[in-house]
């Protein structure tokens, strides 16, 4: 269980030089090109699709500026270089004061994934349609994970199982609620935080979960998806 003010820990990693945007648009899901001055999300896939990690992007003088939590640096970095062969650039990664949220509930309140709904190795569908259409384009081109991520989106993006954001009294009654329905698989609450009505959480569940008649069972336990 976490506090609400639990705080976030950063990294930067930089990736500098002429070939910087060729590079990183064949590794991030986010077309690199058309990025707003301030800034937008992407993710790091794993060749299967899975995701690795979101990153903050940025676009700086000579390359671009990737944000990640702390604990997804490391494994970042490593998939990063696995693919950094004869190419022109850069990449570093430091230590920073501050990130996209600054304590735990401001994500989870965003609905946005973080170190702990990556340990899965989701693909990105598994986390909602608002986090595919915030980070993902599919008109860029190629990029490393695209394939089964295309795929999914030209069938509906139909996924056994959703990230969900939940509210309920306690942990116990959130969990009950969490594994109602479903196989065994990576259900369960991945981030809590207190709040002053309860607790409100990430979790996975499966999909047979969100049917209208079965979610009209809980009076006591909200679930949100797709925020």
């Amino acid at each position: 269980m976490n506090s609400a003010g639990t705080q976030l820990l950063w990294s930067e990693i930089l990736v500098n030089g002429p070939d910087s945007e060729s590079f990183l648009q064949g590794q991030l899901t986010q077309d690199l090109s058309t990025i707003s001055p301030s800034g937008s999300w992407s993710l790091l896939l794993q060749p299967d699709s899975s995701v690795i990690s979101p990153l903050f992007v940025r676009k700086i003088e000579e390359g671009f500026s990737l944000l990640v939590e702390q604990q997804l640096a490391e494994s970042s970095v490593a998939r990063l270089r696995r693919f950094h062969l004869r190419v022109k650039c850069t990449i570093e990664v430091n230590e920073i004061d501050a990130g996209p949220f600054a304590v735990l509930s401001d994500q989870i309140s965003a609905g946005w994934i973080g170190a702990k709904e990556c340990e899965l190795s989701l693909t990105p569908q598994c986390y909602g349609s608002r986090i595919v259409t915030e980070s993902i384009s599919f008109t860029k081109g190629c990029f490393t994970g695209q394939e089964l991520v295309g795929r999914l989106d030209a069938r509906g993006s139909s996924v056994p199982w959703r990230l969900v954001r939940v509210t309920g009294p306690s942990i116990e009654r959130i969990n009950e609620a969490v594994l109602l329905k479903g196989p065994e698989g990576p259900k369960g609450i991945t981030s809590s935080v207190h709040t002053q009505s309860g607790i409100q959480a990430l979790a996975i569940v499966h999909r047979t979960l969100l049917n209208p008649d079965v979610l009209a069972q809980f009076v006591d336990v909200h679930f949100e998806a797709d925020f």
